[in-house]
């Protein structure tokens, strides 16, 4: 299928790992021009790929990247809000609501609202002066599954919900389009590195680090798939939706997550 990507303009934040990674690759797989955003670079992006360093948490990144994009490409064409989790510094899971504290709560939604806010504020009328454009917006199941864990992160994610659907709802006559990614676990250095999530579910279960990722969280979370998301089954959800192919798709909420959402 040709997603019609060819010759695009595409921002993708938090290019240089994970689903981001997977996301730059793929788009520039069809033919984009990717401005990749994140804070440090990696050797694994794609070659024709502009890295752009940012810290989404500064107020005035966004409208630097966007720029940016002007600058080397002429406009913008697709956004993906990638970008979010947990806080540079932080790490989670992190139990109970009286855990995280007003700086905590602070930071979460710094990162995983407030940049995102900023970007799509910053891109819309560059959009718009194009005559359209295509914002994905990576958000959680975590949105639409409340526990006693993640509370400020879930809350966060929620919101970014509400804004996209609103974001669309008001500049779709003007042909730019926003849809909603909600990926289950992943398997993303969020789970595997040295202290992730892997680790700490392991210290409280007793297991090994590669059994919590086979076996305990699959079973925790009562994944249909039996096993966690792969950042490329996200990846390939946001080259459609970005595509013109989906050009009757807005204010959509997409759920990747191995089965766990059980409501209808």
């Amino acid at each position: 299928m040709d997603l019609q990507l060819s010759g695009r303009v595409a921002i993708v934040t938090g290019a240089s790992k994970g689903i981001g990674l997977a996301v730059a690759q793929t788009l520039a797989e069809e033919g984009a021009h990717v401005v990749a955003v994140s804070r440090t670079p990696t050797g694994e992006l794609p070659g024709k790929a502009v890295h752009v360093p940012a810290d989404l948490m500064d107020p005035q990144a966004p409208a630097r990247v966007v720029a940016r994009a002007v600058e080397e490409f002429g406009g913008v064409d697709v956004l993906v809000n990638n970008a979010g989790g947990p806080p540079p510094g932080v790490t989670l899971p992190r139990f109970g609501f009286m855990t995280p504290d007003d700086g905590d709560w602070q930071a979460m939604f710094e990162f995983n609202l407030f940049a995102v806010v900023r970007m799509i504020r910053a891109a819309v009328p560059v959009m718009v002066e194009r005559g359209g454009g295509s914002i994905v917006n990576v958000s959680s199941t975590s949105a639409r599954q409340p526990a006693a864990m993640n509370v400020d992160y879930g809350a966060a994610k929620s919101a970014l919900n509400h804004v996209g659907k609103a974001v669309s709802e008001e500049f779709g006559a003007q042909g730019v389009r926003v849809n909603t990614i909600s990926p289950g676990p992943v398997l993303t250095d969020w789970w595997t590195k040295d202290g992730g999530a892997a680790d700490v579910i392991g210290g409280m279960a007793g297991a090994a680090k590669q059994d919590v990722i086979d076996q305990v969280a699959p079973g925790m979370m009562n994944l249909v798939t039996g096993r966690l998301v792969r950042p490329q089954e996200i990846a390939d959800a946001v080259a459609l939706l970005a595509s013109p192919r989906s050009g009757s798709t807005t204010g959509a909420d997409f759920v990747i997550d191995g089965g766990f959402l059980k409501e209808l």
